[in-house]
This record gives C-alpha cells, structure tokens and sequence, in this order.
C-alpha cells in the first residue's frame, strides 16, 4: 500500500519520528489495545511519524494503523521469515521487508529519532534492551522510553534498580531507561531527555552513519 498523502495536523514535537517497539500479540487485557491507540493518536497530534516492526496483527497493526489513519508517514521493517506470520491482509504504509532481525533493528534506529516500546514479549523486550545497551556503549544518544502500562514493567524496572543496588549497573546509567503509566507523560519526559551517563566509548569513535543524525534541538553539532 502506497503512503498516506495526507498530513499530520496540529502541534509539532521535537522528534520527526518514533520507533515504537510492541507485541504481534494484543494481550489479554483491553488496557493494552487502548495503550497503543493512545500513543497512536498522540504521535498524530505531534506529527511524529512511526517506525515499527511491520506487522499488521496486535499491537503492532493497532497502532500503525492509527498513525495511517491520522496522515503521518508509517515505516513497517520486517524481516522476510516473518511476513506470513505478522502481517495479516494489506500492508499500511511503507514496508521494508530485510533479511534478518539485526538489519531490522539496524534499519530502526537509523530512521528513528528516539525509542519507545509498549507491553510486549520476548521481541519487544529484546529490541528496547538493546537500544538501551547501545545507550549505555555511546553509539547513540537518542532517549529510550517505556510506556508502563498498568504496571506492565514495574518487575523490569525494579529489575534495574537491583542491579544498581548489586552494582552491576551504573546510577547514572540507569537514568537512560525513561518510564510514565501515561503517554503525555512520557513524551514529556523523552523530549527533556539529556544524556547523563559515562559511555562506555566515546560517541565520536562508532560509525554513526549506521543510526543517522539527531534531533538539532537535543544534540546541536559541535
């Protein structure tokens, strides 16, 4: 399916485009659903246009068919073995359809401008861990946000907190994770994001050309 012609209306944000990472799935409760037509309709309203996994079923398909809906631009990657299994009917969008899941997550974080990842499973958990982790390394200083849906990742928040606590992780980089029960409030916070903690290598020393540029108003050129 060709993209949407129309455009995004009313405020603008920071972000030209999110990378949401969430479940094929859409989970036994409707909290969920409506988590991820929330975040859909907020993305709209601040013209943020959507970078996800491509798949048309659950979470997945609820909230890329509501930036569709809405006129922003939707970029579904996918990897091929995966299509017969999540997309479901017609594609909404633009899908780019790659080998495997290391160029899916490659492709993602170089078109997206910051990260976040509603309930999900194992995938989703994985995708946010390594976005996170690549914080942590320097290759990136984009923010990284979990939309914490009723409760949905206090076990994995509380989780870091006791490898602060154990010392196999930073304080400081514990402040990469950002987390809010509600999408207001998490946007809010991405936008104010400002990276604090001691990479483990210099930003300047990785291929940066693999993750594109940066939002000008959170890291202006040096």
């Amino acid at each position: 399916m060709e993209s949407n012609s129309n455009t995004c209306t009313s405020r603008r944000s920071i972000f030209k485009r999110i990378c949401v990472f969430c479940g094929s799935n859409p989970g036994h409760r409707q909290v969920f659903s409506d988590a991820a037509l929330d975040l859909g309709n907020e993305l709209v309203i601040r013209k943020i246009d959507l970078v996800y996994g491509g798949g048309s079923v659950g979470l997945m398909g609820s909230i890329s068919q509501t930036v569709y809906d809405g006129g922003c631009h939707v970029l579904g990657v996918i990897p091929k073995a995966l299509v017969p299994l999540e997309i479901s009917g017609e594609t909404v969008g633009e899908v780019r359809i790659v080998s495997d899941m290391h160029e899916r997550k490659a492709i993602m974080a170089q078109e997206a401008d910051a990260f976040i990842a509603l309930p999900g499973g194992y995938g989703t958990m994985e995708e946010v861990l390594e976005m996170i982790t690549w914080s942590q390394l320097g290759i990136h200083k984009k923010p990284v946000g979990l939309l914490n849906v009723d409760g949905y990742y206090n076990s994995l928040l509380a989780l870091f907190d006791n490898g602060v606590e154990e010392g196999f992780i930073k304080p400081s980089a514990r402040r990469i994770v950002l987390s809010a029960p509600t999408v207001n409030e998490l946007m809010i916070k991405m936008e104010q994001y400002n990276p604090s903690h001691d990479q483990v290598a210099p930003h300047e020393s990785w291929d940066m050309k693999q993750l594109g540029n940066y939002p000008k108003e959170q890291n202006p050129p040096q």
